[in-house]
């Protein structure tokens, strides 16, 4: 990496090399508009001078809300290249919670994508910074120059609001080195993809893209395809991610598991009410394609596997995201092994990442021509991984954050020694290759004094339970376990799927009772965090009653 030119100078010059080239597009009621390389400079332009205008100093906080959109992407750029530090809120987080973040942040401007966001924090917040408009911002001509250097390597660039699954939200800082530092790494990865090599492809890459920008994840990935004069087409609308991914068809995309789960269970839905003839061999291939990765192959199976290959999964790959697929890329939560191998049937590659906000979004990347199923990959090129106390990871690099915006106590708990405590649980092979098990935080401790990780077991009930949205495991203080189940099962289901996971666990870690809950958990009613992580705690106290109730019940039988 460079240590002289940050990196927002290095995007710079490729937008200036891709002047003549579209680089941007929005899918707006099934029409594509978008910007070059230059006109997006000239977007950034206008953004810099409003921003200069207001007499703003280097190290100033900007709060950045609005949805995913091309002016999102200069707005970003545009603050940073000013040497503020943006922070990115979430357009669809409630006011209460954006508000409490600015409080902690306190930007000195607030720009919004829209006049509804703009009144929701006006409302919730009668001493909130000055607020404008996206459409005030954009409306100037007169500008500064870019190549004005406003940004060291050292220099803090942005503050990511954690999702703060047991607690306050924290504001990780990142600085233009590390930031930097990732862009390096992981345009190396995308370019090894693409053509095998790490000196990248021919052609521009086609992307297609709906994660929020507000994600590190997804902004580190924006970032990257900007370093690479990709075209990145922005989905605006979730309700039609579908129809929107097939007619982009795309090389990759970033992607979170329930995506994933969602395109699985809509081919299996659309083939079985379709029936016939593709609906056989689909349903023998997938069979066949089980008995082989278990071992147990039966004769006949690999006829059923080639019909497939031939008549039936070539139509689904094509319906499902287009002809171009390189690969799929997975983050954010832990995906299924079943889904992996699921679309490794239909011959599509299910790339994953694992990493926190804390180390600029990634710690380990798979390598596209040495995916393990179930594994996240080797640690990125430069950094260190290794186990600690109770199996935790800890990492250690340029990607690892200075520290929590105003929180000295948590900073020192999270760096010691010079090593980030992630507080997940992990495994890594021979082979160099990570598997990420548990959350420290996550440990249910039995009465007995039995420690259990809760994600692997609930992964395993999940899996026997097609109806349901979300198994939650809980027990901390009692003699076992027992689960919370969400979605369109009944009673009968789960204890079926009980009888089926439980001989397979020790005695200690087997679910002895449960309760059904219809309605899922959602962002809305404070259960999962924005990027539909659980929250535990939260569950735990909303559904106190029920889980009082389960173990008066269990034991009273």
């Amino acid at each position: 990496m460079s240590t002289l030119t940050p990196f927002v100078g290095e995007i710079f010059s490729q937008l200036r090399a891709a002047a003549d080239t579209r680089i941007l597009a929005e899918i707006r009621e099934g029409q594509v508009t978008g910007v070059t390389g230059g006109e997006l400079l000239e977007l950034i332009r206008k953004a810099r001078t409003f921003i200069a205008s207001k007499g703003l100093k280097k190290g100033d906080r900007c709060g950045l809300l609005a949805a995913n959109s091309i002016r999102w992407v200069a707005m970003d750029l545009a603050i940073m290249a000013e040497g503020l530090i943006v922070v990115p809120l979430y357009s669809r987080q409630a006011p209460a919670e954006l508000v409490a973040m600015m409080k902690d942040c306190t930007p000195s401007l607030l720009c919004c994508g829209d006049a509804a966001l703009r009144d929701g924090i006006a409302q919730s917040w009668t001493e909130a910074p000055p607020q404008v408009l996206f459409d005030e911002i954009f409306a100037g001509v007169d500008g500064v120059q870019l190549e004005r250097p406003q940004v060291g390597k050292d220099d803090p660039v942005t503050i990511v609001y954690t999702s703060g699954t047991s607690g306050e939200a924290k504001g990780v800082v990142l600085t233009a080195a590390n930031v930097g530092f990732m862009l390096d790494q992981t345009a190396e990865r995308l370019g090894e993809l693409m053509s095998g090599s790490s000196s990248g492809g021919a052609g521009q890459d086609r992307i297609f893209h709906y994660l929020p920008f507000t994600f590190a994840a997804s902004w580190i990935a924006l970032l990257t395809f900007l370093k690479r004069r990709s075209l990145v087409t922005i989905n605006m609308d979730l309700a039609k991610i579908a129809n929107d991914m097939r007619a982009v068809a795309p090389d990759y995309f970033l992607n979170v598991p329930q995506l994933l789960e969602r395109m699985r269970r809509a081919v299996d839905e659309q083939l079985w009410q379709t029936g016939g003839v593709a609906q056989a061999i689909y349903a023998r291939a997938k069979a066949a394609w089980v008995r082989r990765q278990e071992k147990q192959p039966r004769a006949g199976d690999a006829m059923w596997l080639g019909l497939a290959n031939r008549l039936v999964f070539p139509a689904i790959r094509k319906k499902m995201i287009g002809r171009n697929l390189k690969a799929l890329i997975c983050g954010s939560a832990p995906l299924s092994a079943e889904t992996q191998l699921y679309f490794m049937m239909l011959g599509i590659r299910v790339l994953q990442v694992y990493g926190l906000t804390e180390t600029t979004a990634i710690c380990t990347m798979d390598d596209p021509n040495r995916v393990e199923v179930g594994r996240v990959g080797p640690p990125i090129p430069g950094m260190e991984m290794k186990l600690g106390e109770h199996n935790e990871i800890v990492v250690r690099g340029p990607n690892v954050f200075p520290g929590y915006w105003n929180r000295p106590e948590q900073t020192a708990e999270a760096l010691r020694e010079g090593w980030f405590h992630t507080g997940d649980q992990g495994e890594v092979n021979a082979a160099g290759n990570w598997r990420i098990t548990g959350r420290i935080k996550n440990l249910i401790v039995l009465g007995s004094g039995h420690k259990i990780s809760p994600e692997a077991i609930e992964s395993a009930i999940a899996k026997s339970l097609p109806g349901a949205q979300q198994v939650v495991v809980v027990g901390n203080g009692h003699g076992y376990l027992s689960a919370i189940v969400t979605g369109s099962v009944t009673p009968e289901h789960v204890q079926s799927a009980l009888d089926a996971v439980n001989p397979e666990l020790p005695h200690y870690k087997q679910v002895r009772t449960f309760c059904v809950r219809g309605e899922p958990f959602s962002m809305e009613s404070g259960t999962l965090t924005v990027n539909g992580k659980l929250k535990r705690d939260a569950i735990a106290a909303r559904m106190k009653h029920e889980i009082e109730e389960m173990y008066r019940v269990k034991q009273a039988v």
